[in-house]
Parts: structure tokens; sequence; C-alpha cells
């Protein structure tokens, strides 16, 4: 009986995860096909797209789903359209999210009912953005078997546009208009990128020291990452050790 119990967990745990990874697959898809309707379907003369499938081979995202999402977006593209909200969770924490939607009436009662439901709020357009700086994140595997002179690297990369370096973790911060030099750049290189994608980046954070709180507030967060038009979410909620400490 415990092995059929363990068994049903591991059941559980694995449709959870094939769920996620669909996902996943799903807001790459989406990407893919915008980018390829916007930019075009040559990822060598299109940065955005040739970002979406490096980030789509990174999932494990078969070769024949990223192709027949580029030929998508040689089409109709989907009718999809980049569309970002601002808001409020609990405590004064800001949320930046950004969607790809083809119904922006659905994608809006969709967060509405998020919010409502997690305690938190949507606000006007301009109330929270200014409170991010959109930069490039590049951040780079570590190999062992192959160690990088991070001093010499730290100058290649300063030559590509990076504006700061953080060699615990070799993670890579770039102005938005670098990008695309820093793409090229990690090419040349021939860097092992983990992730590179532009992010909004807080200029100050907020620390919630009730546990509670914070669990509301997480709880927002993978509500509204959990929504198919939402591509991604950012927030400038500070988790300090203690409070991590208090949520295990």
């Amino acid at each position: 009986m415990a092995g059929h119990n363990k068994w049903s967990q591991i059941k559980r745990k694995k449709g959870a995860l094939d769920a996620k990874r669909s996902k996943i697959f799903t807001k790459l898809i989406k990407e893919i096909t915008v980018a390829a309707k916007v930019g075009g379907p040559d990822p060598e003369n299109n940065p955005r797209l040739r970002l979406a499938i490096q980030l789509s081979k990174a999932a494990n995202m078969p070769k024949d789903n990223i192709e027949r999402a580029i030929q998508k977006g040689e089409g109709t593209g989907g009718d999809f359209s980049d569309v970002t909200y601002e808001g409020y969770a609990s405590n004064g924490v800001a949320l930046f999210i950004e969607c790809l939607t083809d119904n922006i009436n659905r994608t809006v009662q969709n967060l509405r009912t998020i919010f409502n439901k997690g305690n938190g709020s949507l606000a006007t357009n301009g109330s929270v953005e200014f409170l991010f700086d959109r930069k490039g994140v590049f951040v780079v595997k570590r190999n062992p078997e192959q160690p990088l002179d991070e001093e010499e690297l730290t100058l290649e990369l300063a030559d590509g546009g990076a504006g700061e370096v953080e060699e615990d973790h070799i993670t890579v911060y770039c102005a938005m208009e670098d990008f695309g030099a820093m793409q090229k750049k990690a090419e040349e290189l021939q860097l092992d990128l983990e992730n590179a994608e532009l992010q909004r980046i807080p200029q100050t954070t907020v620390t919630v020291q009730d546990p509670e709180a914070v669990r509301r507030i997480l709880r927002l967060l993978d509500a509204l990452e959990d929504d198919d038009d939402v591509q991604k979410v950012y927030h400038n909620l500070e988790l300090n050790e203690e409070v991590m400490a208090a949520l295990e």
C-alpha cells in the first residue's frame, strides 16, 4: 500500500512538472511567433527572435515546435499584442507585468480577478514603471573543466557594452540599447549562457518581515505567472534570510 501511495505521489509530481513545462512552452511559442512577425524569420537579423530561440532551446523545446512557431509568425502571427500592466501587491510591493495576448479584454479581466483574490490592486500605466530600470541580463554557466579568466572576460564583455559584472555568479548587466551587441559578444566568446534576457530591475526594494504577508505576496506572484497571457512578472520584494527561514 505504501508503494502505491509513493507511486501516486510521483505521478502527481510528474503531472505538475509536465503542466509547468507545458505553460513554459506556451509562453515561449508566443514569444517566437510575435518576434518572427515583428522582425522577420531570420534570427541572424532579428535579435528578439534569436533570444527567444535560445531560451526555447535552454528549456529543451523540440526543434519542430520552434520551427512551427516561426512559420506561424511569418503568416498571421497569431495576432498577439505586447501589453503591459502595473499594480501593487500588499505591503506596497510594486509589480510590473508583461503580457502577450490576442484578447486584451480577457487579459484585463483575468488580471483584475487575480489581483482581487490576492489582496492586490491594478494601477494606472506609469504608476510603477519608473521604479524599474530596463537592462540586459546575461548569466554565464561555469564549467569546472574549462575555468574562465574572469578578469579577461570582464574586459571583453566591457567592449560589448557591459556596465556591471557580478563575478560571484558571472552575471552581466548592460543597458537595454546594448543588448544586441552583448548577445553578439557572448556568441563571439562562445560563452555557455544559462540565461540572456531583458529584465526590469527594481531601483529600490521593499522588505516585508511578516512571513504570512510574504506568503500572500508570493501566492499572488504565482497566480499571475500561471496565467497564459502573462509572459513575465517583475517585482521589488526583497526576501532576506530571516524571512526565507521563516517560510521553510
